[in-house]
């Protein structure tokens, strides 16, 4: 089997169909859909079906496009060890975050590499099950879950613990309940909320809450971006929950945070990165800055 056979496959499997992966590799559809054939050629089992228009792939196909993650690492491990790659210290790193994730990151980052290795950001906010294929085109990944939801591919990607991040309640400085110290579910349940989109990670936090106290919330707003969210809560048209520790930029001029007393609720803040990617050290050393800059950011939240 050819490795560019098989990077083809988990390339498939990360962006989803024929035309993205030949967007990204700048070549033809025709001649992603040739060297796929020549790869089912040698192959007895089928790798690959049509849903629709989308060639997706079979479980056969996500075993073996998870073997070529393990043939890439150990590809690129070989080639470094010889010198064929060069970790020179302008290699770029690509970055990316989920938006409060960048907010709190991306500046202490910057200030601590000092421009080596040099950094390409993005944000990203996606839902969770998305997260994963952002590391087709992004060394790092900062991505977040919530403890119930399904684990990360671990066939595909290495996850990383940056923080567990408590959620607190996001209300108006003037609100009767931003008085106290600490909170408890039931003296929510009349409020008014926003939250995020169905299907994004924190999503699941009102619903949990909702369980909590025996009774439906009412969410008024559906908003994702934690800076937007943190206007309409300073306005006092709802409260919300926010992350304390990457959305402790976000609470003043009229915004305070406070825990729940009776419930913890937590998110999980990981850095994701297929096995290849991890074999540079420019890589590893930028995820050893994540880590530091995280923990300084996780003792300023308290």
């Amino acid at each position: 089997m050819d490795a560019a056979h098989l990077r083809l496959l988990r390339e498939l499997g990360d962006r989803g169909s024929v035309a993205a992966v030949a967007a990204a590799l700048h070549i033809s559809a025709s001649a992603v859909s040739q060297q796929l054939a020549t790869l089912q050629a040698h192959t007895p089992v089928p790798l690959t079906v049509r849903r629709g228009r989308v060639l997706t792939l079979t479980p056969a196909g996500e075993a073996l496009a998870a073997a070529g993650t393990r043939v890439d690492e150990a590809l690129t491990a070989a080639r470094e060890a010889v010198g064929a790659f060069l970790d020179a210290a302008d290699r770029p790193v690509r970055v990316s975050a989920f938006h409060s994730a960048g907010l709190a990151l991306f500046g202490p980052l910057l200030r601590e590499l000092d421009g080596t290795p040099p950094l390409q950001l993005a944000d990203a906010d996606v839902a969770h099950r998305d997260f994963p294929g952002l590391t087709a085109d992004h060394d790092l990944v900062i991505a977040h879950r919530l403890a119930h939801d399904a684990p990360w591919p671990r066939d595909r990607v290495i996850a990383t613990a940056l923080l567990a991040e408590p959620l607190d309640i996001a209300l108006p400085e003037a609100h009767p309940l931003a008085a106290r110290d600490r909170l408890r579910a039931v003296d929510l349940v009349e409020e008014t909320w926003v939250s995020v989109h169905p299907g994004f990670p924190l999503a699941g936090v009102l619903d949990h809450l909702a369980a909590h106290v025996g009774r439906p919330l009412r969410i008024a707003h559906r908003i994702n971006e934690f800076s937007v969210t943190a206007e309409v809560v300073r306005t006092g048209a709802a409260i919300a929950v926010l992350p304390r520790t990457t959305a402790l930029p976000l609470a003043v001029d009229g915004l305070v945070l406070r825990p729940l007393a009776d419930l913890e609720l937590v998110r999980h803040v990981d850095v994701l990165a297929r096995p290849d990617a991890l074999a540079y050290a420019a890589v590893r050393h930028v995820l050893r800055a994540l880590r530091t800059v995280a923990e300084r950011a996780t003792a300023a939240a308290g």
